[in-house]
């Protein structure tokens, strides 16, 4: 009897797992869909003012978006929230946004790619990445949901442009603890307790 009712037990959790994981769907879907739309928006126009109540994304849909953080990397969300996370988890919020606003500002950049995948993901071809945790080989699954959540919170912010761009238009970054040769030839835009943020002193991407 002990046996059966284990066995009972987990079949009704796993069975509210699937029927929770389904009625996240559409919300999750209806996500995806706005960010590609603010993605879009974003690429054509870096400085447009905050997205209006009707297309900005809600704190619910962007949570419903890989909760599990182990979805591929395919849609903007995904790919901005994961970007935060791997970067800059452990630190405080101020840093991760900031991560957040150079991934923004790389979206509507000549230069950069016209996609938050594609800016992600840039230079995988060549073993080159922009982003360091993109190209190191390690699993790219998530490890702590709580810091995850918060890296998908700020993705939401990010695309709904809802956030100050503590970076001042920063296109590059590095942890304190290096020192790039390529930093001596950029313009330094900001700092935090653990980064260095930059911009091309010409405006142009390299």
């Amino acid at each position: 009897m002990k046996l059966h009712g284990l066995i009972c037990c987990f079949l009704l959790t796993l069975l509210s797992g699937v029927v929770l994981a389904t009625d996240q769907a559409p919300i999750k879907e209806k996500a995806e869909a706005k960010a590609e739309v603010l993605e879009e928006k974003a690429a054509d126009k870096p400085n447009a003012p905050p997205a209006p109540k009707s297309e900005a994304i809600t704190p619910k849909e962007v949570q419903a978006v890989d909760p599990a953080g182990t979805a591929p990397l395919d849609d903007p969300i995904t790919c901005l929230a994961r970007s935060i996370y791997w970067e800059a988890k452990g630190k405080d919020t101020a840093e991760m946004e900031a991560v957040a606003s150079v991934v923004m500002n790389r979206l509507g950049h000549d230069g950069f790619p016209g996609t938050v995948c594609e800016v992600v993901k840039q230079g995988s071809e060549t073993k080159s990445c922009q982003f360091s945790w993109w190209c190191d080989g390690k699993s790219d699954q998530v490890k702590e949901d709580a810091e995850y959540a918060l890296a998908k919170e700020i993705a939401g912010k990010a695309l709904n442009r809802q956030l100050i761009d503590r970076t001042r238009g920063a296109l590059y970054f590095h942890d304190h603890n290096v020192d790039p040769s390529w930093a001596k030839e950029y313009t330094k835009t900001a700092e935090t307790g653990k980064f260095l943020f930059y911009k091309p002193k010409d405006g142009e991407a390299r």
